[in-house]
């Protein structure tokens, strides 16, 4: 299987590669870690040191990931000081995250799913666990990872519908993989229930460590530092369009040019999902002839122009942003397409939540929030103008609104430890022992 994989693989990247060479080009995407990609090349001293017992590989495809393994990884090390944690991850944006947050371990690039790569990586790296955060399954990693008597645990594992009928149409396929698969610790019962339908031999519900290292103090330092640095004064609202996709962030302007006039204290706050969104958004922003300035050319010493929007053009500051929003409007929800974005940040601060109907990404966190009044789903947005107006005029419930998820979030709380607890059958497992 892992020759005809990669033949697959191959057949694929020749087709797509005219428009890898293109974007790679044109905006500098694909470029970094390719090397290491194609060929399992691993450029950084992830051998263990004679005084680690165990090495635990942690993989997380992006920032989000990355930003869920903070929290698993610096409990993991409180549990277990003596083992080494090495870190990889796929995207660039992931890549620097993780080397931002992890400075002292080792941080390299996932390889691509050719059988010489990933038989590299894992003879270099030599994990004794392999950790992947909410899943990324490919075939001949978990093959490999197999054939050496490494055992895979997928944490904070999420397997919603659409994913659900896509995997279950592959039938086989789908259980040889999760066949191999030693643990999934699943953010919810749903989850657990749709990998147990496809196969998974050993699925817990741990709960979704989202919730867990969340902040929620508005006072905390970087947080503090926008607000100076945006020249948001105590009398302004502030609605922050977070993540977001086209067409959400013109959405999100036109519905602002239509508030300002009645709410002259309103700002507007987008944080835009993916960097190559950043030069668009900006000309959006131009043409619409509104007063904004980029976060990039804000250099703490001059202040942004009076009353601007502020255009997010960076990335990992979306977190702290949060904690400026009275209104939280979480975006890739109106588009139909993405599922969705993590609302749990914007939550945890006490804003007033808001998000589209498409949320399959979060099914179960947005239905709680929904249920308990922690959160408002809008069908589209021409509803998302009415919420956003009424949550400005209406102070009590903005509050009330903001409150309830800030509680909502504090009584999900406790994943992590659930998580490790059950990751910790692995390491009794025999190959891991004998090396213990």
């Amino acid at each position: 299987m892992p020759y005809l994989l990669d033949l697959v693989y191959l057949v694929g990247l020749l087709c797509v590669s005219p428009w890898l060479a293109y974007k790679a080009f044109t905006t500098g995407k694909y470029r970094r870690g390719l090397w290491s990609k194609l060929t399992g090349h691993v450029p950084l001293p992830v051998r263990s040191p004679a005084s680690a017992k165990l090495t635990i590989w942690f993989h997380g495809v992006s920032v989000g990931e990355i930003h869920l393994l903070r929290q698993i990884v610096a409990r993991y090390r409180q549990r277990h000081p003596n083992h080494l944690c090495v870190i990889s991850t796929t995207t660039d944006t992931g890549y620097a995250e993780a080397n931002k947050h992890f400075a002292e371990l080792p941080v390299f690039y996932w390889p691509f799913d050719f059988s010489w790569a990933v038989t590299r990586a894992l003879r270099t790296v030599r994990p004794n666990l392999l950790v992947l955060a909410e899943g990324e399954l490919w075939p001949n990693f978990l093959v490999a990872a197999e054939k050496r008597g490494v055992p895979v645990a997928v944490i904070n594992g999420r397997m919603s519908p659409r994913s659900f009928r896509n995997y279950h149409r592959l039938g086989p396929l789908t259980r040889s993989l999760l066949g191999r698969i030693s643990l999934i610790a699943a953010q919810t019962e749903e989850y657990a229930a749709n990998y147990r339908a496809l196969g998974a031999p050993r699925v817990e519900m741990t709960g979704n460590v989202k919730y867990d290292g969340v902040q929620s103090d508005r006072q905390n330092a970087k947080t503090r530092e926008l607000r100076r640095m945006f020249d948001i004064g105590d009398d302004e609202l502030v609605w922050i369009a977070g993540s977001t996709q086209a067409p959400e962030e013109e959405i999100a302007v036109d519905i602002y040019r239509r508030l300002k006039p009645d709410f002259p204290n309103l700002r507007l706050i987008i944080v835009p999902r993916q960097k190559d969104r950043f030069e668009k958004v900006a000309t959006s922003l131009l043409q619409s002839g509104l007063p904004f300035v980029r976060r990039s050319a804000l250099n703490g010493v001059s202040k942004p122009p009076a009353h601007s929007v502020i255009l997010v053009d960076t990335i990992g500051e979306l977190g702290a942003a949060w904690g400026l929003a009275d209104i939280a409007f979480v975006g890739g929800s109106l588009d139909g397409k993405r599922g969705g974005q993590n609302m749990i940040e914007p939550a945890a601060y006490g804003a007033a939540v808001v998000f589209g109907p498409h949320v399959w990404n979060f099914t179960e966190t947005a239905a709680r929030l929904v249920e308990t009044g922690a959160g408002m789903q809008v069908a589209d947005a021409a509803m998302l103008e009415v919420v956003v107006r009424q949550l400005l005029i209406y102070d009590d419930e903005r509050n009330r609104l903001g409150s309830t998820a800030r509680e909502f979030v504090r009584r999900q709380q406790g994943a992590t430890e659930g998580t490790l607890d059950a990751m910790g059958s692995l390491l009794a497992h025999p190959a891991l022992a004998r090396a213990g």
